[in-house]
């Protein structure tokens, strides 16, 4: 059997509503009422902080998207940087979170269909019952056969979804503006959890979560008619685009609920506005918005949903073409230019992640951190290339990234501290076991083009990184016993980033390993 070519038919407005579906998926749908519970009215700020992160790895994407545009990039780009070890470390990590994100997308939808059909979920816990959990699988289901026909009909049923999904939120924040309530941005004070408040709703409160949409572009990079110019352009204006639309919404959230609802501060609005627009929307009076909230609230999850089956598949065949994962999985559809076992792979994690029947909020500490992970090496990749790839064209040339790339990733690393020590434990400490099994794996580990030791030499650095930040977050104040005292533990994080990334730049591979992969073909 031949394998196939993955093929170019996405344009720029293809990709910019593939990134803004991406990005705007269930986090407006549910962020805003944990965000005021853990930060109050200072909770916009957090979207700001976490916007500015997002544009500044954006940019950074734009430069690795647009020189070497490669499906699955995001696993990718670290074997060409770092060599296969670290493709391998990646490749888990990501699949984690991606594969998981579908779950969490369908879990949404079926959580805001449960004020129409109550059946499907089991009372205040907003898990779903059986019945909910069938619906699930039916809707991953319907999104796998999307992706298994085509990338044409998968790019349409997007383009659809999208507009709808930016035509809600903008009638909901119109709409609540015009209920302001002014008082209810001072009557309890700005900021009524400080600072760490501001700071764990980023992590936390599905902020980070709701931003985290940039891979999908990357991940279909290789599919673009003209990746070079379209990539750079498409990630940049979903980023900042979508930061605009969900400041704008928190401010219209926290501004619309009645002052009655007040009277015992923020900390309890999550509760009493668990399906946070819907039900504001009804405590005003405003029926006809509700029920709009609710249909678009099963509408655009599962697009966002439908985009990250895409993207999954993407980062399962990117891993397989690392050689780090059965090669079955780096396979692609003669006809259809679909990778299609990787696609199942993606199908079956999917439904796997919603066992045992978890709702939203439970997923969101690991799929954030997993995805913040995965994002804040690219700076360290992009440095490295500088040095080893130097003669790949640079459609978009990241000025600054002197500046650009350490400050990334030190709010990337921030970020990561600050979804605590429960996730940070988990997370970083099974890449640790991951990394040993490699070692005692040396004799099958893909060795043809960087020698073992090389691999190891180039990898030490993030055996530093989750090390130091595991003790940080152990002994910190998010999560941890609270031994460091106030905001040392988080410039200690910010010094670890630095030796990270510097250490990590420097001892990259001496050439990189660019591929010149005929599955993918040239613009």
């Amino acid at each position: 059997m031949h394998n196939g070519k993955l093929k170019k038919r996405l344009s720029l407005t293809d990709l910019i509503f593939i990134g803004f579906g991406a990005i705007f998926g269930s986090g407006w749908l549910f962020a805003s009422s944990k965000v005021v519970s853990m930060a109050g009215p200072a909770g916009w700020m957090s979207w700001v902080i976490a916007g500015i992160a997002v544009i500044l790895l954006g940019l950074v994407y734009a430069e690795l998207g647009g020189a070497i545009p490669r499906a699955g990039g995001i696993v990718r780009y670290p074997v060409y940087s770092h060599g296969p070890l670290m493709g391998y470390l990646m490749g888990f990590a990501t699949l984690v979170a991606y594969s998981s994100l579908c779950s969490i997308e369908v879990e949404a939808a079926r959580q805001y269909a449960s004020s129409w059909w109550p059946a499907l979920s089991a009372g205040s816990t907003q898990s779903p019952t059986m019945l909910g959990w069938i619906v699930q699988v039916i809707l991953l289901f319907i999104f796998f056969l999307l992706n298994f026909w085509s990338v044409g009909t998968f790019a349409k049923t997007n383009t659809v979804m999208t507009v709808l999904k930016f035509v809600v939120p903008t009638l909901t924040v119109i709409v609540l503006f015009v209920s302001m309530h002014r008082s209810n941005f001072t009557s309890h004070g700005f900021a009524p959890f400080g600072a760490s408040g501001v700071e764990t709703a980023i992590s936390s409160g599905g902020v980070i979560f709701a931003y985290l949409g940039l891979q999908p572009i990357v991940a279909v990079a290789s599919e673009a008619k003209r990746p070079q110019t379209s990539v750079p352009i498409a990630l940049i204006v979903s980023v900042v685009l979508s930061t605009v639309v969900y400041v704008l919404l928190q401010v219209a959230f926290i501004g619309a609920i009645p002052p009655s609802q007040l009277t015992g501060g923020w900390a309890p609005i999550l509760k009493a506005f668990s399906l946070p627009f819907r039900d504001v929307a009804m405590a005003l009076g405003i029926v006809w918005l509700a029920v709009l909230i609710v249909f678009d609230a099963i509408v655009s999850p599962s697009g966002t949903a439908n985009i990250f089956m895409n993207s999954s598949s993407r980062i399962v065949y990117g891993w397989a073409k690392n050689g780090t994962l059965f090669k079955i999985f780096a396979k692609v559809d003669e006809k259809t230019g679909i990778p299609r076992p990787a696609l199942w792979l993606a199908f079956i994690l999917s439904i796997f992640w919603t066992l045992p029947f978890p709702s939203w909020g439970t997923l969101i500490g690991v799929v954030s951190d997993a995805l913040v992970l995965t994002y804040a090496l690219a700076p360290i990749s992009a440095y490295a290339f500088r040095k080893n790839a130097p003669h790949v064209p640079r459609p978009f040339h990241l000025r600054g990234l002197n500046v650009i790339g350490p400050i990334a990733f030190i709010i990337a690393s921030l970020i990561v501290y600050w979804t605590g020590w429960g996730v940070d434990s988990w997370l970083l400490g099974s890449q640790l076991v991951m990394f040993v099994i490699y070692l005692l794996a040396k004799k099958w580990v893909p060795t043809a083009q960087v020698a073992f030791r090389q691999q190891i030499k180039s990898s030490w650095w993030l055996v530093f990184y989750y090390i130091a930040i595991i003790i940080v977050s152990y002994f910190g104040n998010f999560g941890g016993i609270g031994a460091i005292p106030g905001v040392w533990d988080q410039i200690f994080i910010a010094v670890i980033a630095v030796i990270t990334y510097y250490w990590g730049g420097y001892t990259g591979l001496p050439e990189a390993i660019l591929d010149e992969d005929p599955t993918e073909e040239s613009a």
